[in-house]
C-alpha cells in the first residue's frame, strides 16, 4: 500500500523531532494543547446550541477561553504531561493526561458556584462543561499518540510483507508482551500472524490484533493454511515436555525456525523484549522439573545490601551476579581472577542492568592480603563464594591446587568475612561432596566443615548450599557432547548407566538466594534436583535435537568411568539425613560431625603441611578423608562403611517436619 520510502521518511522526521531541545518541545505542546482547550470550549458551546451561539454565551465563552487555559496549564504542568514521549506513550501515561483533564474540567466547572454574582458566567449550561471534558481528552490523547498512529499506519503493510510471519505458542502473559513489542519494533524481523494456546478461553479473542486461533495441537494444520513456517515458543514457565512436544509439532508443520523466549528464571526484567527471542537450544528440551521461588522473599533479603560474589566470572558465578542484580541491591562486587571474564561479565551487567553499582575486583581469593583489602574498604553484607575448582579428573592429578582453592580459599574468604561482619556467608558446594570419592567433592566437603565450623561467638550467619549438575555450564557434558556432534561424532559417553542430576543454571542460582535468605547459619542446604537422568539418553536427546539418529548417524562409544567418578550423584545422604523445609526443593543436611574452630585448624595445618611436602596424590586424599570422619586409618574405614551404606538416593532419610 505504502512504499518503504515514505516509511524512511516518517523516521527520519521522528528522528529529527527527537533531536529539538527539549524546552523547544515542550513549547510545541504548550501551544497545541493551548489550541484543543480553546476548540474543545467553542465544539461544546456550539454543539451546546445546535451550531447557532447566542450572543451573550459568546461572550461567555470569550471569557471562559483565557481563564481555561489559566486553570489547566498549571494542572497540565503539575501532572507532566508536557514530558511524555511521543514514541513510548503507553496505558500509565494516557491514564495519567485522562486525570489531569478530569481536575482541569473541576477547577473550571467550580468557578460558576465561587463567582456566581459575574454577569459573564450567568446561565453557564452544565452539559458545556462535560462536552469539553471529552473534547479536550480527545485532542490532547490524539496529539500524544499521533507518532505512534501515523507509524502503525505507514509501516503495518510493508511489515507483514516484508518480514517473516510467525505463530506465537503461549497466549499468556508473556506472549501478550512479545506480540506488542514485535509490532512495536521496526528493526524484528518477525511479524505475529496468530497464537496458539491450549485454554479453550482463549480460542477466538484478538491480542494487539493478533488473533487466538486454537490449541497447540493443530500447529502443524495452522502452519500449511497460513503459509507460516516460523515458531516462537513464549512458554516461559512450561516444564520441558511442554516444549519437547510443541517442539515435534512445529517439525511437523514443516517449521523453518523455532525460537523461544527464556525460562522464566532468566527473564531479569520482567519483561519479554524482542531482544530476549533466542533459538531452540538443546537444554530446551532436556528433562527438567519446574522451580518455585518466593521473589518477594529473596528481595527482602538483598535489597539495598551490599552483595559480593567470588568464582564471578564462572558459569554459576555469572549468573549469580545476574540474579542479584534484579533484587536492587545497594551494590554489587564481583570477585574473579579471571581478567577477560571480569571483562565480559561487566558489559553484560551494564548492558542488563544499565542502572545497577557494580564494582569489579580482579583477585584470588587464597591472596589473605588483596581478599581482607576489599572486605575493609567494601564491606559487604552478604557473601556467595563461588570460586572453587571443579573439573573431576583435572583435579585427581593436581589436588595441590584443589586444595589451596576450594580448602584454603573458603578459609581466607569465611574468616575475612566473619572479621568484617558480613550478616551472611553462603558457600556454593555440590553433590559431589556426598561420599566424596574424588579430590574435588573430598575439598568441596573440607570447605563444608570449615563453613560450619564458624560459628561460636560470631554474628555471621554462616551456610553452604550444595546442588548437582548445570545444564550447560562450562565443563558439563551437553557443550562437550555438541561439539563432538558438530564434528560427526562419535559422541563419548563413559558408562551407559551413568546419571545426573540436572537443572538450569538460573533455576539453580534462584533457589541458592532462597536457601540463603532462609538460613539462619550453621546449615547445610540441599537442592532437589529431581530425578536423575542417565547421560546415554542426554547423548541421544542431542543427536535427535539435530535431526540425526543416535549409532545410525552419529556413533556412541563408551569410554569407561574416569578417575573419581561416580555412576551416581548422591545429595541426600543415609549418614546424614534431611529435614523438610518451607521450600519444596530445598532441605537441610542433618550434619552430624562438626568441628571447633581450634580442632579443625589442627587438622587444617596438617593437610596444609602434607600440600607443601610434595607428597603423593593419594595421601592428600588421605589427609582429607581424616578431616572429614575423623579416622585415623580413614581408607579402609570408608571401604568399611561404604561397603556396609545402602547407596543412593533411595537411602536417604527425609523427615517430612519444616524446620522453618
Amino acid at each position: 500500500m505504502f512504499k518503504t520510502p515514505v516509511r524512511g521518511q516518517l523516521n527520519k522526521v521522528g528522528g529529527e523531532w527527537s533531536r529539538w531541545p527539549r524546552i523547544y518541545r515542550q513549547a510545541f505542546f504548550f501551544l497545541l494543547d493551548a489550541i484543543v482547550i480553546a476548540l474543545s470550549l467553542y465544539i461544546a458551546f456550539w454543539l451546546r446550541f445546535d451550531g447557532s451561539i447566542p450572543a451573550h454565551y459568546l461572550n461567555m465563552l470569550r471569557f471562559l477561553i483565557p481563564v481555561a487555559l489559566v486553570i489547566k496549564f498549571p494542572v497540565f504542568f503539575i501532572f507532566k504531561v508536557h514530558r511524555f514521549s511521543l514514541s513510548y506513550v503507553g496505558l500509565e501515561e494516557l491514564l495519567n493526561l485522562v486525570l489531569a483533564c478530569g481536575v482541569g474540567s473541576l477547577v473550571l466547572s467550580s468557578l460558576p458556584f465561587f463567582l456566581r454574582d459575574w454577569p459573564f458566567l450567568s446561565g453557564l449550561p452544565r452539559s458545556v462543561l462535560v462536552i469539553d471534558f471529552a473534547f479536550t481528552v480527545l485532542g490532547t490523547v490524539g496529539i500524544r499518540l499521533s507518532k505512534r498512529i501515523l507509524k502503525h499506519i505507514f509501516s503495518r503493510g510493508n511489515a507483514q510483507h516484508e518480514k517473516k510471519r510467525a505463530f506465537i505458542i503461549g497466549a499468556g502473559e508473556a506472549g501478550e508482551q512479545l506480540v506488542r513489542n514485535l509490532k512495536r519494533d521496526e528493526k524484528a524481523d518477525l511479524w505475529p500472524v496468530g497464537f496458539l494456546d491450549d485454554d479453550s478461553g482463549k480460542w477466538g479473542l484478538l491480542i494487539h490484533g493478533v488473533p487466538v486461533l486454537g490449541p497447540r495441537s493443530r500447529l502443524p494444520e495452522f502452519m500449511r493454511s497460513k503459509n507460516v513456517d516460523t515458531v516462537i515458543i513464549a512458554m516461559p514457565s512450561s516444564p520441558s515436555g511442554v516444549i519437547r512436544d510443541t517442539v515435534e509439532l512445529a517439525r511437523k508443520g514443516g517449521a523453518k525456525e523455532i525460537k523461544v523466549i527464556p525460562f522464566l528464571s532468566e527473564l531479569y526484567t520482567g519483561e519479554v523484549k524482542v531482544s530476549d527471542i533466542r533459538e531452540l537450544q538443546p537444554e530446551d528440551i532436556l528433562p527438567r522439573e519446574s522451580v518455585s521461588v518466593d521473589l518477594k522473599f529473596v528481595e527482602d533479603f538483598l535489597k539495598g545490601k551490599k552483595v559480593l560474589v567470588t568464582g564471578a566470572a564462572g558459569s554459576i558465578g555469572s549468573e549469580l551476579c545476574r540474579q542479584i542484580l534484579r533484587f536492587f541491591p545497594a551494590q554489587l562486587l564481583v570477585v574473579d581472577f579471571d581478567e577477560t571474564g571480569l571483562f565480559n561479565l561487566e558489559m553484560d551487567l551494564k548492558k542488563l542492568f544499565p542502572r545497577g553499582e557494580v564494582k569489579v575486583f580482579v583477585a584470588d581469593v587464597r591472596d589473605r592480603a588483596r581478599i581482607s583489602s576489599i572486605f575493609h574498604r567494601e564491606q559487604p553484607q552478604v557473601v556467595f563464594h563461588a570460586a572453587a575448582y571443579k573439573h573431576v579428573p583435572l583435579m585427581e592429578s593436581n589436588p595441590e591446587e584443589a586444595v589451596k582453592t576450594n580448602v584454603f580459599g573458603t578459609q581466607v574468604m569465611i574468616e575475612e568475612a566473619c572479621r568484617g561482619g558480613a550478616e551472611a556467608f553462603v558457600l556454593i558446594s555440590t553433590d559431589k561432596a556426598v561420599n566424596p570419592v574424588s579430590v574435588m567433592g573430598l575439598t568441596k566437603r573440607v570447605a563444608e566443615t570449615v563453613v560450619l565450623a564458624m560459628r561460636e561467638g560470631i554474628s555471621t550467619r554462616c551456610m553452604a548450599v550444595r546442588f548437582g549438575n548445570v545444564l550447560g555450564s562450562r565443563g558439563s557434558v551437553i557443550p562437550i557432547f555438541l561439539e563432538q556432534i558438530r564434528h560427526g561424532g562419535p559422541v563419548t559417553v563413559t558408562h551407559p548407566k551413568m546419571e545426573r542430576y540436572f537443572m538450569t543454571t538460573s533455576e539453580a542460582v534462584l533457589l541458592v538466594l532462597q536457601a540463603a535468605a532462609m538460613g539462619k547459619g550453621e546449615e547445610v542446604f540441599v537442592l532437589d534436583m529431581g530425578k536423575p537422568v542417565k547421560i546415554l539418553d542426554i547423548a541421544r536427546e542431542l543427536i535427535r535435537f539435530h535431526g540425526l539418529e543416535p549409532d545410525k548417524d552419529i556413533p556412541i562409544v563408551f569410554t569407561g568411568i574416569r578417575p573419581g567418578e561416580k555412576l551416581r550423584e548422591e545429595i541426600l545422604t543415609a549418614e546424614e539425613g534431611t529435614e523438610a523445609t518451607k521450600q519444596r526443593q530445598i532441605y537441610v543436611a542433618k550434619n552430624s560431625r562438626k568441628f571447633s574452630v581450634e580442632d579443625l585448624q589442627g587438622k587444617l595445618d596438617k593437610l596444609a603441611k602434607t600440600v607443601t611436602e610434595g607428597v603423593d596424590n593419594d595421601t592428600i586424599k588421605d589427609v582429607l578423608r581424616q578431616i572429614i570422619y575423623g579416622l585415623e586409618n580413614p581408607l579402609l574405614e570408608e571401604k568399611n562403611k561404604f561397603n556396609s551404606t545402602p547407596r543412593g538416593r533411595g537411602s536417604c532419610r527425609v523427615k517430612n517436619t519444616s524446620s522453618q
